[in-house]
Order: C-alpha cells, then structure tokens, then sequence
C-alpha cells in the first residue's frame, strides 16, 4: 500500500441494505466478551504484538498501517485492501482505533489467558479454546495467487454455475478437490476415493496449483466445479478459504468435524444447512451421507438450498462489510486509551503498487460509492441461556446423525 493518498471528500451515494443484520452478527459480542468487564489497554494491544504481522490505527477518519513482518503470499495486502474498501463504503463513521492483525492460519492466544490480559489479536479463524478475534479473510477481496476473484465476482459466477445443472441431474456423489498435503487428516480423506475394493460414494482429485499456474488455471474454476450432488469440506492446516465457496453450489455440504471456525460458520446448523460428517471415521461416514441423501432426495436437496442461499444472501459483500464495521465499532467502545498514529506507521488509502492479478482484483474490487443508510442494524447479543440453548441444538442435531449413522 501506498502513504499519502488521502479518500475522496465526497464519494457518490448509493443505497445500501436497510433492515436488520444476519443473525451471525450476534458472534461478534460473544468473541468480545472476554474485555467486557476490564476493556482494551493499551498494553494488552502491545502484547499482540508478538504474532501480528501488522498494526492498524484508525485516527481522525484517516487509516494507517505498521507492518511487522511478511504475510504469506499477499494475504496482508489483500486484507489492508479491505479495510480501505469499508472505509470508501462507510467515510467518516468508523471510530479511532487501534488493533494488531495476525494473517498466519491457527489462533494463538489460549484461554489460559483469561484473567491475565489477554490480547486481542484479530485473524481469519479461531476455536473453542482460544480468544482470537475472528475476521472476514483476505479472499473476500481475491486471491491472486490461485486466480480466485473478489467475493461479488465468485457469487455471481458460482450462480451461473449452478444454473447449469439441476441438482437431481448431478453426479450423486460427493465430491472435493484440493490439496491433501497441507495436513494428516486430508491424506486420510483420500484413502475414501473408489477402488476397485471400495467404493466410499466420494470423488476426490488432488489441486496441484503448482501445475495449475503454469496452465493458466484452466481447470480450477471454482464455479464449474457445482457438478456433484455432494460436496465435502475439510479443513487445511487452519480453516478452509474454500468453505465459501463450496457452500455456495446448491449441493448439500458434507461437513467434516471442525477444529476451527470462521466469522460466518457459527451462524450455520447441522441438518439444516449442512450434513456433519465425522473425521474420525471420515469414509464410512461419507458413504453414510450419500446413501442417506440419495434416499431422501427432496431433503438432502433442502440442506443443499438453505447452505447455498445462506451463503448468497446472508454473506453477500455488503453484509461481509457490515460485520467488519460493527465488529470495529463494538471493539473500538472498549479500547480504555486514545490510539496515536505510531511514528513508523503510513496512511494509507485508495492506492496500491501491484501488477497482474493483483492490481486487477484490487480495482475490481474497489468500492465506487459511499453507503447513505449506513450498516445493517446489529441485533442483540445473545442471553446466557439463550446461547446454551443454540449451542445445545447444534450438538443434539450433529449427535442425531451420528446415532444414524450407527445403526447404517
């Protein structure tokens, strides 16, 4: 990114969603909650220090940005890119602020640090024993080492995609393609394919990206591949960018036992918008979910289409960018300091030195209008009991499934 290149004064208005904002939204005051009582010092920003690859201050409606370290790939960039992208959509509205962004794969501040002024890192993913603050990934903005392009451009694609072949005509299988090498539990995953032992109902390919690149990527388009009825997500040595996607083709996601969670998963529920899938006994469950969605056609047909319409309604790019603002906002109410711009630090804006792909996927994705009716409306957070009773309903309808499963 660029210093000095300030925002337009006055961007073009444009009318933005009214109404209220996805239900998911409730997560971010749960990921907040552990600075409720005490708030956010500056000290425990310094303290996140240790793992971030860069800080970011929001001072006077203008961005800056200290970089610690190299990301991998271009996730960084991609990821700055969007916070200036919300501030075009939203000018002036977003508090001061100061928060420390790590772009690596797994959560790093344990629970264990309840109580001892835990850091508040934001990333891309967390889990249930860690206090990451879970943010949208650099990929909403494209991904130009593999080709993938900002989020608006993949949903439409994805859409005319699925239009292509009516689910019932689908090849009644499930299907996943990818890397197996970044992690044991995807080289599990593909001692599933069929055999001529077994046959496990599942279609695996290796994604050498690699060979790929040097292609053009002509046989990786993310919206061609809406062909099967069934399609498997598993995670990589983090959570999966892919989870989106594959969300999206109108296909019952089979969803294998998650380490990891993302912003908008948590918002998403076993049977009704995805099929869970157990990792510890990953083939024989696969072979279970097909069978069982072949048999209950107009079910597992259902599953499929409240996923995917989850994906192209709830996570179209003006909500993705509405949970970005609220969860600024509500972390910005507990900062107990007044952030400074940092003497290393750069403002940074509209302006971007990159080539190729990447320039391409940052004007694509540029936003060309400021919002006039602001950001969704956030709905309450959730109640004690009321967050008991959701996790509760999670886990009976996974458990539902598996004690199917054990009578298969």
């Amino acid at each position: 990114m660029e210093p000095r290149q300030s925002l337009p004064e006055n961007l073009p208005e444009i009318a933005t969603l009214p109404g209220s904002c996805p239900e998911y939204f409730r997560w971010i005051q749960q990921d907040l909650r552990h600075w409720r009582e005490t708030g956010i010092t500056e000290a425990m920003v310094e303290k996140a220090r240790r793992t971030a690859h860069f800080r970011l201050t929001i001072s006077g409606g203008k961005m800056y940005v200290e970089k610690f370290r190299q990301s991998i790939q271009t996730r960084d960039l991609f990821t700055m890119w969007g916070f200036v992208q919300l501030m075009r959509l939203y000018p002036g509205r977003l508090p001061d602020l100061e928060l420390m962004f790590d772009c690596d794969d797994r959560p790093v501040v344990p629970e264990a640090e309840i109580g001892r002024e835990p850091p508040p890192v934001f990333r891309y993913c967390s889990d249930s024993r860690s206090l990451d603050i879970v943010f949208p990934d650099w990929s909403f903005w494209g991904w130009a080492e593999i080709n993938i392009r900002p989020w608006r451009s993949m949903l439409k694609a994805i859409k005319e995609g699925n239009a292509k072949t009516r689910w019932e005509d689908r090849v009644p299988y499930a299907y996943w393609k990818g890397n197996p090498n970044v992690c044991p539990w995807r080289g599990e995953l593909m001692q599933c394919n069929a055999t001529d032992q077994n046959d496990w109902n599942a279609r695996l390919y290796v994604q050498n990206w690699d060979a790929e690149s040097k292609e053009g990527f002509q046989h990786s388009n993310i919206e061609d591949q809406c062909t099967h009825r069934y399609k498997i997500y598993i995670e990589g040595w983090g959570w999966s960018v892919s989870e989106k996607y594959i969300f999206a083709c109108d296909s019952p996601t089979l969803l294998m036992t998650l380490r990891w969670h993302d912003f908008f998963i948590r918002g998403m529920t076993p049977q009704k918008h995805y099929w869970p899938v157990k990792d510890s006994d990953k083939c024989r469950s696969l072979k279970f979910a097909v069978e069982w969605g072949n048999n209950h056609t107009a079910k597992a047909k259902a599953i499929g289409e409240r996923g995917s319409r989850f994906i192209h309604e709830d996570m179209k790019m003006e909500y993705v960018y509405d949970y970005i603002f609220h969860l600024l906002d509500e972390y910005a109410k507990l900062l107990r300091y007044k952030p400074k711009v940092p003497p290393n630090a750069v403002e940074v804006c509209s302006a971007c030195s990159a080539d190729g792909n990447w320039r391409k996927f940052m004007e694509e994705s540029m936003e060309k209008s400021g919002s006039d009716s602001g950001p969704c409306t956030m709905p309450p957070p959730y109640e004690d009991q009321e967050f008991k009773v959701l996790v509760d309903e999670q886990a009976k309808a996974t458990r539902q499934v598996e004690a199917w499963e054990e009578q298969y």
